[in-house]
């Protein structure tokens, strides 16, 4: 039986990891929980999962998960620590990394140094820090099994291939919700119309930059870091139908695509299970009823977040700490309705035009980067 913390847990992600575990109570149990947002649910998940150490976002939700819990009461942890604690918990062989943003960050490097296996949802720490990460990783020995759909379909499609016989990776993209708009159309998007994703059901944050395709700018990024793959050799390309989830293309020109309903439980379960595989409970793939599988390339002029992202990764440096940062902040003030939707692009591209790059060599000037792009984005919002 293998034992997991997972980060995040009552989020889409850490919701349909807890899916596969409640499917496989004889492979999987659950050492820790981490939240942010949802208490009482995480009470829930306490309740069901009966985990020794969980954490919350600060002391008041510590305070109000301990009344909301009954006889069983694990050790409650809060804050950032708290998060790192869970992260660290010793019962636990891998880690499932879901936090959104860079806050996933630092506990997910708590959980290497701590020798955890990491299944990672949590893009944003590649992006944010991939040379950090990917070396400690090596340095602690800690294998990192990606739970994006993508990444998880190139991770499968590499495997019993030679690292030297790969031409290039292709990673899909649904292309989001307005992906047949006019500029002018897509100027005019509301927050209401840009969270209604035609395939996925996922969080904000990540409908958002699925909206502006800088979710696919981020995962260019992680694909760098995860699979030692030059940036000239990573491709994007729209694929509507959301059947494909990415490819691999070899020297010889063999093609291979990993294919599924859109459905993240399937990637959860390959991840939390390897080196083996378990039933994930998705919907079986009916190749008939899809009938035809049709891509595209994807528009950088009305979707400019790609552009930016491959252009922070050539730049290197601290400049994909500060596009990510920056993003975050952009897309927060969108929600709120403080800036229009294609002001998410404008907005990131003036940090990065305002940051005088440099060489991070500790996790502390990775995350002094991340903090400088947070304070200079609110400065540019009206």
């Amino acid at each position: 039986m293998k034992s997991l913390s997972i980060l995040g847990s009552t989020g889409s992600i850490g919701l349909s990891t807890l899916d596969v575990v409640r499917q496989h109570p004889d492979r999987f149990s659950i050492a820790g929980l981490a939240e942010g947002h949802d208490v009482k649910l995480l009470a829930e998940q306490i309740r069901e999962f009966r985990p020794a150490l969980v954490s919350v976002r600060d002391a008041a939700s510590a305070d109000i998960l301990r009344t909301l819990l009954g006889e069983h009461k694990p050790d409650i942890h809060y804050g950032l620590e708290g998060a790192g604690t869970v992260a660290e918990a010793p019962e636990a062989e891998m880690v499932v990394s879901a936090i959104v943003g860079a806050a996933g960050l630092v506990p997910t490097v708590r959980a290497i140094k701590a020798g955890k296996d990491i299944a990672l949802a949590n893009k944003e720490t590649m992006v944010v820090a991939g040379r950090l990460v990917s070396d400690l990783a090596r340095e602690y020995g800690v294998s990192i099994i990606p739970v994006d759909s993508e990444h998880s379909a190139i991770y499968q499609s590499l495997a019993g291939h030679r690292h030297e016989d790969v031409l290039r990776l292709i990673l899909t993209a649904s292309g989001g919700p307005f992906l047949n708009s006019s500029a002018d159309e897509i100027r005019k998007v509301t927050p209401q119309q840009a969270l209604k994703h035609p395939k996925w059901s996922m969080g904000a944050k990540i409908t958002i930059d699925s909206a502006t395709l800088m979710n696919k700018g981020l995962e260019v990024i992680e694909a760098h870091w995860l699979f030692d793959m030059p940036v000239e050799k990573i491709g994007v390309v729209v694929h509507p139908q959301s059947i494909i989830h990415s490819m691999v293309e070899y020297i010889d020109g063999c093609v291979m695509a990993q294919m599924g309903v859109p459905d993240m439980r399937a990637p959860i379960a390959y991840a939390v299970s390897w080196p083996e595989r378990c039933p994930s409970g998705i919907e079986r793939l009916d190749l008939t009823s899809v009938g035809t599988l049709t891509f595209q390339e994807p528009d950088t002029g009305r979707f400019p977040c790609l552009r930016l992202a491959y252009e922070s990764l050539k730049a290197g440096q601290t400049y994909p700490a500060i596009l990510n940062a920056a993003n975050e902040i952009a897309v927060a003030a969108f929600l709120d309705n403080r800036i229009g939707f294609t002001d998410i692009a404008d907005l990131v591209e003036k940090t990065m035009n305002a940051h005088n790059a440099y060489h991070p060599a500790t996790l502390d000037e990775y995350l002094q980067a991340d903090r400088w792009a947070r304070q200079t984005a609110e400065h540019f919002i009206p």
